[in-house]
């Protein structure tokens, strides 16, 4: 078992970028992140570093958070998923919102193997609800919220999928295209005891 990372390491692991992972620190602090498998040097100039899988798991562990997938990361960005009680938006929202969606699309530059990037890499396989949600809000489809209607992106027992509700169906559809157009593939399905119509999205791998 690798040791724990030291209090300074942490701090370093703490203000890594939340969506990308990309770290900053100094060159002793972040060649031992990755001796300890928590960072990985991107073989591409500028050579920056980024938090590995096992990093981000190291990272979310020390949030305080009220909710796995939607709450904000220690005071930084995070995609609005729909319902929450409480939203930022303006123009400052909105610059957010495109620098993360920018920063995730290098994110996928640098992680996919063939450099793709209109395919999911693997930060968005194991953050499904968070990274769909980005997609749609940086598309600029409303969240559900206090000030109307909108999408809801929710988790699923399916392993590598989520659902994703809207108002009418022709939100749902355009939410689709959006989604697809993101490098997901998604399907039009009802619940049985509600009868409302919801998307399943999932991440394409090719």
């Amino acid at each position: 078992m690798s040791p724990a990372p030291t209090a300074a390491q942490r701090r370093v692991i703490n203000a890594a970028d939340p969506v990308t992972g990309r770290l900053r620190g100094t060159e002793a602090q972040l060649a031992a992140l990755v001796r300890l498998g928590l960072a990985f040097r991107h073989p591409r100039p500028p050579h920056d570093h980024f938090l590995t899988p096992a990093g981000h798991r190291t990272r979310e562990a020390a949030e305080p958070r009220a909710d796995a997938e939607s709450a904000p990361a220690a005071g930084g960005f995070a995609a609005r998923v729909g319902g929450e009680e409480r939203a930022d938006a303006g123009p400052a929202r909105a610059r957010e919102v495109h620098s993360a969606w920018q920063g995730l699309l290098e994110l996928r530059r640098m992680t996919n193997a063939d450099g793709a990037t209109d395919r999911p890499c693997g930060w968005e396989r194991t953050h499904l609800v968070r990274a769909a949600a980005l997609a749609l809000e940086a598309a600029g489809h409303p969240p559900e919220g206090p000030d109307g209607p909108g999408y809801r992106v929710r988790a699923t027992p399916q392993p590598e999928a989520v659902a994703v509700y809207a108002p009418d169906g022709g939100v749902l559809r355009a939410c689709a295209a959006t989604l697809e157009g993101a490098g997901w593939q998604t399907g039009e399905y009802t619940e049985p005891r509600t009868r409302a119509r919801y998307l399943l999205a999932s991440p394409r791998r090719v």
